[in-house]
């Protein structure tokens, strides 16, 4: 909302800007140009209460204007001033300025007194206001001995200044001997007549050098009073004083400092009168004495204080009052208050007021024969009294004139002559001053003159007012009409608001406003014209205005301003920060239409304004940035209520940096036990400034707090002072107690030491107790120190201890400690698992059991069974290889588990041992199991050779993994067309044994694709694919051939090129002369389908294809689920089998290339054709 607001504030001072140059233009308008005959008027005088300095030269002001230009004369206190006999008067030439020289001789007091000055011609007398002339004065202070101030502590006091009464008065105030001011508070302060008013006294307000002093401005001197000498005496040193000095005169007595209520000791008694000019400053003061120092309050009997003119001042000791009026009498009261009690002063305030205009006469010109007014209208407090002057002389003994009338606060005119001519004072007067106005009446006859200046231009912004000038004079007074455009027709209606300086104002001018305005003055004497020009242009504006930033310290941040304009204007863009120019400092970047700060610091906070001048308008907009940081650090802390067992901790927190602290971290330092290590103690949340802390004994704590916002954490506030609680006895035991042997005949006793905090007092101890479970009924114990572990040995192998372990220190015992249940040292299990039997579930996965083992002889803690098992051979291979044994672990207390990831066909054995924590025990006995036969891998290779007409050879590899006794291989193909469609699916079945063979009967030039995998008893293993093609037919391609290289083929190609050559030629010329050749539409039109460009990227020639070429194939399942594959149900798109590279053939002739995810462009010759394209073909096609 801020920038609205802002380009608002621009949009009205325009219109203010606007109003007064309408109103200069009305005055304006007033004026007789000086080419004619008026009488004078003065415009410019010295002030009525003139001070003067009397040593610099008197100057007093009176120039004047008139046709013929006025003569001047003086009067001196009522009397003619003839500066002709006074050789130190001079006036200045065509001016009835006077200079008294004083510089050279002449005394400023001897020219003291009232000067009025008059302004002649043969059309009337125009007179100054009466100009008291007065020399500043600045007198010392006269000499007076001053005795010291002796004054009892907490007593008021009263330091008088009674400066000399000076021209004008002088101000005052408190210095000492090093001329620095004496500091000022609620307490000791200076009063409006310039003494030092103490409310109480305190021994610091001992001192030998209070100064008044007096600076004259006017002779720009300063006067210095001799310095007051003040002792104050605090009771004790005040009794001690009166003893040996004042022996029995009792001048202070010997009470004690006391408290007082308030007394005002200015101003005196309880009411008070006030009386102040309409205008002026009221100043009310109460100054009261009292201890505890009383505190000032203000208000006004039966009203308010009147708002945005109330000031207070002097620490509210002052009321101020601005710009008063008759609506601010009444009374005002001052309330001293303390916590003793009150005092209070009731201020009776009258407001009075020296005349002032309600309506000020106004130059009058008349033509002869018309008749007008004067009107002369002022109030005052008391009402001031009316009277008339006629050049300088009272109406009442002037010439008379037929033609005027005194009616009280007006004069009236009838008939005028060019004789009426003359010069007219109004003087309003009462006791407290008076108002002199001159205006004459100016008879005159003339046609109508405008004073606009010819064609100007002005310039607006749209829907802001116009107002077009057409200042005139004529008299009688011309009537004015204005028109718009050449031919326009008399401008009226509620558009136009015509003004009697003869303004034209347009309130909301828009752009159809533009144009040329003519003014036409008549009167009865003659009738003139002028033309002026309109230009309305579109508003500045701030498109896209700064907002609201709120950033990091050392980070950066940019402020937008971009602005839209009237094409004509030149705009200028000027940022302020905090309504001030921005700081010379090169982190700050102004760009076209942004503002960019570097490495922001704290200083940069603040209200960001962009404003936008042309030469007509002004726009502006802004938004703040705030700086976040960390908090700074807090402070002051202090410890208060300490215990035993607790203590407060207050502080105060540091500058929260524009981001509000949301918690305080407070920490702790042992400085007994771990010196320079500080440990989280407790939060508080930020609004928090003390906290109760629970202690612990024996531990001497420093604390330290650290603020914490959303920017991060403070630094860690200085720590506070050291508190050492008193020791106690231990509050806890160790922690963590266990019992585990590490050999078979001990039990190692553990457990968590205290932290030093934690002892409570020095000589920290441990007892530690044992006793067999249920065995044992008395316990063993040790004291151990500076230790975690104690090891009991001779112990039974694993059985089970009751363990406690207590603290202690010089003070006594923690408090009885649980019990701990622990265990002596394990041992090996003694004997294995029983009666294991193995079920095989399926080719890789067997189920084993066994029967657990007595825990008696597990000898420690069951953690399980493990189970090895490992391949003694392949059943179908008949080899031993390294013997890898694999281990699987069975938790807890099972006694079955599974092996998975057997291989098929294959001979195992395993074994089966107990775990307890000391480790394995003997291993039970091999058992052996056989897992049965499952389908194979895939065959190791397929490799396809020799390509003729009609046959390929097949080569293959047995699997890697059998996985039992191979009984076949299954062999599927189907030939792929040019549109990659699969054809019927041939099965062959081949014996075990085999590893080639030979395919015939096949297609020339066909592509086919291969599907090879072995077969067990169990079933069919994995696939593996392959493609081949046939080569073409050797004939065929021998003619093919011869074609392409016979004479007369050759030569039907040079034909077809020279006569391509020829038609280029004649394109050539035909295009130089203007032609038009359509060869390319002519082209289109009987393009050959079997003539294509060359591919780029192979250099073969390229073929038309149908739209279905440039489809994705289709993807689907690859083989159904009866290992047979349907061209109807296959969708398999070639891309699936595929190795990324494009199909060719290696040296022995094999197809080697798969279809890759790369689509081709093949030949659309029907989904029958199984013809392989080639360049040969692709040649033929041409010919």
């Amino acid at each position: 909302m801020q920038p609205k607001i802002m380009m608002k504030k621009k949009s009205v001072s325009a219109s203010k800007a606007s109003l007064v140059l309408f109103l200069c233009q009305m005055i304006s308008a007033l004026d007789v140009p000086l080419d004619l005959s008026q009488p004078p008027t003065i415009t410019q005088q010295s002030p009525k209460d003139y001070i003067v300095d009397p040593r610099e030269n008197i100057v007093i002001q009176c120039e004047a204007k008139g046709k013929p230009p006025p003569s001047f004369s003086w009067t001196r206190n009522g009397t003619h001033f003839d500066i002709d006999k006074d050789a130190q008067v001079t006036m200045k030439p065509n001016s009835g300025t006077l200079v008294i020289n004083i510089m050279n001789g002449g005394k400023a007091e001897a020219y003291e007194g009232v000067y009025q000055c008059t302004a002649r011609n043969e059309r009337g007398a125009a007179i100054s206001n009466n100009i008291v002339i007065r020399p500043s004065r600045s007198p010392l202070w006269t000499k007076e001995r001053l005795e010291p101030n002796h004054v009892r502590e907490g007593d008021s006091l009263v330091l008088h200044c009674r400066p000399p009464v000076g021209l004008p008065p002088p101000i005052i105030f408190w210095m000492d001997n090093a001329f620095q001011r004496l500091p000022q508070s609620e307490r000791v302060s200076q009063g409006l007549n310039g003494d030092l008013y103490f409310s109480n006294v305190q021994p610091e307000d001992t001192r030998e050098d209070y100064i008044c002093y007096a600076r004259f401005n006017h002779t720009q001197t300063i006067q210095q009073k001799q310095p007051i000498s003040v002792k104050v005496f605090s009771m004790d040193s005040l009794n001690d004083t009166i003893a040996a000095n004042l022996s029995d005169t009792d001048i202070y007595g010997a009470k004690p400092v006391t408290e007082r209520q308030p007394v005002l000791l200015t101003p005196t008694g309880s009411t008070s009168t006030k009386v102040e000019l309409r205008g002026n400053v009221l100043l009310l003061e109460c100054i009261a004495a009292g201890l505890p120092t009383p505190v000032i309050r203000w208000i006004k009997e039966g009203g308010e204080l009147p708002a945005n003119r109330t000031f207070f001042e002097n620490f509210k000791k002052t009321l101020k009052i601005i710009d008063v009026s008759e609506a601010d009498s009444g009374n005002y009261k001052c309330i001293a208050r303390n916590i003793l009690g009150s005092a209070h002063h009731v201020i009776s305030v009258t407001v009075k007021a020296a005349p002032y205009w309600i309506t000020a006469p106004r130059n009058l010109v008349l033509s002869p024969g018309e008749d007008g007014t004067l009107i002369c209208r002022a109030n005052g407090n008391p009402k001031p009294n009316i009277s008339w002057l006629a050049n300088g002389v009272p109406i009442a003994i002037a010439p008379e004139d037929p033609s005027r009338k005194v009616d009280g606060d007006t004069i009236i005119f009838s008939h005028v002559q060019e004789r009426s001519s003359a010069v007219y004072q109004c003087n309003a007067s009462n006791e407290y001053g008076y108002l002199l106005a001159n205006a004459f009446v100016n008879v005159l006859a003339e046609p109508p003159r405008i004073l606009t200046t010819t064609n100007k231009l002005y310039q607006v912004i749209a829907d802001s007012p116009a107002l077009l000038d057409c200042a005139y004079f004529g008299s009688p007074k011309p009537e004015i009409e204005w028109f718009k455009g050449v031919k326009g027709s008399i401008l009226r209606g509620n558009e136009y608001i015509f003004h009697d300086n003869g303004t034209l104002e347009i309130p909301v001018a828009q752009k159809d406003s533009t144009g040329t305005y003519t003014c036409v003055a008549r009167n009865e004497l003659g009738k003139i014209q002028n033309e002026v020009h309109l230009e309305v242009k579109d508003p500045t504006m701030i498109i896209k205005q700064p907002e609201y930033k709120v950033i990091q310290r050392y980070g950066q941040v940019s402020f937008e301003c971009i602005i839209k304009h009237d094409s004509t204007l030149l705009p200028t863009v000027i940022w302020l920060k905090d309504n001030d120019a921005l700081p010379d400092d090169e982190r700050f970047l102004v760009g076209k239409d942004n503002l960019t700060i570097m490495n922001v610091t704290d200083k940069d906070d603040g209200t960001y304004t962009c404003i936008v001048n042309t030469t007509l308008d002004s726009v502006s907009a802004s938004a703040v940035l705030t700086v976040v940081a960390r908090p700074n650090p807090p402070f002051d802390l202090e410890l208060t209520g300490q215990l035993e067992r607790s203590v407060e901790l207050s502080w105060i927190p540091g500058d929260e940096n524009n981001s509000p602290i949301t918690n305080f971290v407070i920490e702790y330092e042992d400085g007994l036990h771990e010196p320079g290590v500080w440990h989280y103690q407790t939060e508080v949340p930020g609004t928090q400034t003390t906290v109760q802390l629970k202690l612990s004994p024996y531990v001497n704590y420093s604390f330290r707090v650290i603020a914490v916002n959303e920017i991060g954490r403070s630094q860690p506030s200085e720590p506070s002072e050291q508190y050492l609680t008193k020791s106690a006895n231990p509050d806890e035991n160790p922690s963590n107690v266990q019992g585990i042997g590490s050999e078979p005949d001990n039990l190692v006793i553990t457990w968590e030491s205290l932290k030093g905090f934690q002892s409570n007092g020095p000589g920290l101890q441990y007892k530690v107790s044992w006793r067999q479970k249920d065995v044992d009924d008395e316990w063993t114990s040790v004291i151990v120190a500076n230790v975690s572990k104690y090891i009991v040995s001779g112990t039974p192998t694993f059985v089970p201890y009751e363990i406690k372990v207590q603290a202690l220190n010089d003070l006594g015992y923690a408090p009885e400690p649980s019990e701990v249940i622990g265990h002596s040292g394990e041992d090996l299990p003694m004997v294995a698992p029983g009666n294991v039997q193995v079920h095989v579930i399926n080719s890789t996965l067997a189920k084993v059991h066994w029967d657990p083992v007595p825990l008696k002889t597990v000898r420690g803690h069951l953690q399980g069974y493990k189970v090895y098992y490992w391949k003694v051979q392949s059943l179908s291979r008949r080899s031993r290889r390294h013997v890898e044994k694999k281990i699987l672990t069975f938790r807890g207390n099972k006694t079955f588990g599974m092996l998975p990831g057997l291989e098929p066909y294959s001979s195992y054995k395993l074994n089966v041992r107990v775990v307890n924590g000391k480790g394995e025990g003997p291993a039970s006995p091999d058992k052996v199991f056989k897992t049965p036969e499952g389908v194979p891998s895939s065959p190791s290779f397929l490799k396809i050779t020799n390509p003729t007409l009609d046959s390929l050879t097949l080569e293959w590899g047995s699997p890697t993994h059998p996985n039992g006794i191979l009984i076949s291989y299954i062999l599927k193909f189907q030939p792929i067309n040019n549109t990659h469609e699969l054809g019927p699916l041939v099965e062959i079945r081949i014996p075990a044994n085999e590893s080639s063979m030979i395919l015939k009967n096949l297609n020339y030039s066909t592509r086919y694709k291969f599907y090879f995998n072995a077969q067990t008893s169990v079933g069919s293993g994995s696939q593996i694919t392959e493609e081949a093609v046939t080569i073409m037919d050797e004939a065929m391609a021998s003619r093919q051939v011869d074609i392409a290289t016979q004479g007369w083929f050759i030569g039907l190609m040079c034909a077809v090129a020279l006569l391509i050559l020829i038609l280029l030629i004649v394109c050539f010329i035909r295009r130089n002369k203007g032609g038009k050749y359509p060869v390319k539409e002519k082209e289109d039109a009987h393009a050959d389908p079997e003539i294509q460009p060359m591919k780029e990227d192979d250099g073969t020639f390229g073929e038309y294809s149908d739209a279905e070429d440039h489809k994705p194939l289709k993807k689907g399942s690859r083989t159904p689920s009866d290992r047979t594959v349907k061209k109807e149900d296959s969708d398999d798109s070639l891309v699936d089998y595929g190795e990324g590279v494009n199909g060719q053939f290696n040296e022995d002739g094999s197809f080697i290339g798969q279809y890759s995810g790369k689509k081709e462009k093949e030949p659309a010759e029907g989904n029958e054709s199984s013809e392989a394209p080639s360049p040969v073909n692709a040649m033929n096609s041409f010919v």
